[in-house]
């Protein structure tokens, strides 16, 4: 009987050993304060547009629990901007350019095509 009391003892204590280990390891479920967003050392350039190389060369901060959730979502609100941005002037050098070739291609049938054949009698 005093051998499994003192099992039961030795028990308890490993459990609160690992207990308070894993409290001061991984905090006691606090949450981490809201950040700074102007404060992001997380920086795209503003005087010239995105590059992949700019986006590989990001780091986002490691915390004690993983990535901070705030720069995470301020950078990819920025790529979402910038991809936004970059598809409305494709959408309108797409439409420039149909226009253009739309001007330059003739709306009379007798007027020869820039490859030299146009309607022939024979």
């Amino acid at each position: 009987m005093l051998s499994f009391l003192v099992f039961v003892v030795a028990v308890v204590l490993v459990g609160g050993a690992l207990f308070l280990v894993a409290a001061l390891l991984l905090g006691r479920g606090e949450t981490q304060p809201p950040a700074e967003p102007d404060r992001s050392p997380v920086e795209l350039p503003e005087h010239r547009r995105v590059t992949s190389d700019d986006v590989r060369a990001l780091r986002i901060a490691v915390t004690v629990r993983g990535y901070r959730m705030v720069e995470v979502d301020w950078l990819l609100d920025q790529l979402a901007q910038t991809l936004d941005e970059r598809d409305a002037e494709i959408t309108a050098l797409r439409a420039e350019l149909a226009a253009r070739t739309q001007q330059e291609t003739p709306t009379d049938p007798g007027v020869a095509s820039p490859d030299g054949e146009g309607d022939r009698d024979a």
